[in-house]
């Protein structure tokens, strides 16, 4: 059984300062046993970065759509695993009012960070996403990969990759505290396993140090750097706007240099 402690000094070997802004996707089942289960997981993540911007995906995009149009952020579960579900019902977590792809945070800067982010778009550039980048963000992948990154699918969004979204917005609604509904028009990600593609990154993130490799109990991590991983997907798409719509291999001369004997 991993202890809390165990945990901690985890993070701290993947090179995490309590001052980081992370966004974090998980898998429980891959952690392994440990003190407290998920809850205790929740406990590590929450205290290690008291002093920076704790984050986790809170989706609904499963649940939501035309026969679901209003969006409850204090009471809709989340579609995306049982820490997300959890981290939901901690004192001080707030989440984003984006009906489809809302984000949970807590720290000194969550509200302004999960503010503005109801635009028309799944992870637009000045969403909760595309805010990332902004804040030098970290991801950490806890026991899964990069069909799992939703903040390419923003990367993609700046970019405009043709055939992404809906050809017209589904009109949601928003609940908000006071009781009050919310207009919040936004398009939806088609169907066709887009995501699924993001695993050829994985090399090309490795390689060039967007992105290293780490522990978090039994479960294999990625932590990746926001703003690298960014800048390198950019810099393919701009190479090849179609580059992510398969399963076909980044070309290495994109990303490796050869060196001449």
């Amino acid at each position: 059984m991993y202890t809390k402690d165990m945990l901690s000094n985890q993070l701290t070997d993947m090179g995490f300062k309590p001052s980081d802004t992370v966004l974090v996707h998980s898998s429980m089942k891959s952690i392994g046993e440990v003190e407290a289960g998920a809850e205790g997981v929740l406990d590590v993540l929450i205290d290690y970065f008291s002093e920076g911007l704790l984050i986790f995906p809170t989706h609904t995009w499963e649940q939501m759509g035309e026969k679901k149009l209003i969006f409850d952020p204090l009471h809709e579960p989340a579609c995306v695993g049982i820490l997300p579900n959890l981290f939901l019902k901690r004192e001080g977590v707030s989440r984003s009012l984006h009906p489809t792809h809302s984000v949970a945070a807590i720290g000194e800067n969550s509200v302004k960070y999960l503010k503005d982010d109801t635009h028309g778009t799944p992870c637009h550039r000045h969403g909760c996403f595309g805010k990332l980048y902004d804040y030098q963000a970290k991801l950490l992948f806890i026991g899964v990969g990069m069909d799992k990154n939703t903040f390419l699918h923003s990367v993609e969004e700046w970019m405009d990759i043709p055939d992404r979204l809906t050809d017209r917005p589904v009109r949601f609604k928003v609940k908000l505290p006071n009781g009050a509904q919310q207009h919040a028009a936004t398009y939806r990600h088609l169907k066709g396993g887009i995501s699924d593609k993001y695993v050829k990154m994985t090399d090309p993130f490795l390689y060039t140090g967007c992105m290293k490799t780490g522990q978090f109990g039994d479960a294999h991590c990625y932590v990746g750097d926001a703003v690298k991983m960014a800048d390198l997907t950019l810099g393919f798409l701009e190479n090849d706007i179609h580059v992510l719509d398969d399963f076909e291999p980044i070309p290495v001369s994109w990303y490796k240099k050869t060196e001449n004997h």
